[in-house]
């Protein structure tokens, strides 16, 4: 009896070990679709923001976002990630140090409302900070695992990874929004890659450090094109608000 007790035993191990999963992260958000809608309303917006400026900044992903370590606020269109899980010290200690920028800061629950529709309701927020320009970004991040690609919320199988070739690609895309006419002053984006074979994966801790590794890198690396936007910007708006 204690024979059969233990194959049982080891069996259910066997089983729950197979079913053990990890799922991929939540999706990034289109910016042009939480934007004003109407192309009169876009082209007869004006630049407003006054320089040295304050810069409020928020990264927003898909509705219900939620990956192995974090979830994001807010219900609608979008939702906001508050917890700063890939953005190094570093990188905020750069864009504080940009020329023309007066501060940098990010925005919190206790700013932002409920429902999350659009641009404007970021922008209001901004504005309790006394933020002049609004700095946005998203995180889309992509699994391939043996040439097979996996969308946002999908179950990943940790049997099925076994002595498999994992890719996760991730793209940021950040835009630059003037808080007070939604004026788009500029974009910008990149992109990291990261390949491993799985069989040194064991928990879903494992697959999401690879993850977490790849949004960082993508996150670095927008730094510096988030540097040649923001010289762009000054050299044609920051002149024109003295």
């Amino acid at each position: 009896m204690k024979v059969f007790r233990m194959l049982g035993l080891s069996v259910v191990l066997a089983l729950v070990g197979c079913a053990a999963s990890y799922t991929t992260p939540g999706g990034s958000v289109q910016i042009s679709q939480i934007a004003d809608a109407d192309i009169g309303d876009l082209m007869s917006k004006e630049p407003a923001a006054k320089f040295p400026a304050n810069i409020a900044i928020a990264r927003i992903q898909a509705p219900g976002y939620q990956s192995y370590k974090v979830s994001s606020y807010g219900t609608g269109r979008y939702s906001v990630v508050t917890t700063r899980e890939v953005e190094s010290n570093e990188a905020y200690k750069k864009l504080n140090s940009l020329p023309q920028v007066q501060g940098v800061a990010p925005l919190n629950r206790i700013l932002l409302p409920s429902n999350l529709d659009s641009i404007k309701s970021l922008r209001e927020a901004a504005a309790r900070l006394n933020a002049d320009i609004l700095l946005i970004y998203t995180f889309d991040t992509s699994f391939h695992v043996g040439g097979q690609s996996y969308a946002p919320l999908n179950a990943i199988s940790l049997g099925f990874l076994k002595n498999k070739e994992v890719a996760v690609t991730t793209t940021v895309s950040a835009a630059f929004f003037d808080v007070r006419t939604e004026y788009l002053f500029g974009l910008s984006e990149a992109t990291a890659k990261e390949s491993k074979n799985s069989s040194v994966w064991s928990t879903s801790s494992d697959v999401d450090d690879m993850r977490v590794s790849t949004e960082k890198s993508a996150f670095e690396q927008l730094i510096p094109e988030i540097e040649k936007t923001w010289s762009g910007i000054i050299k044609q708006y920051a002149s024109a608000s003295i």
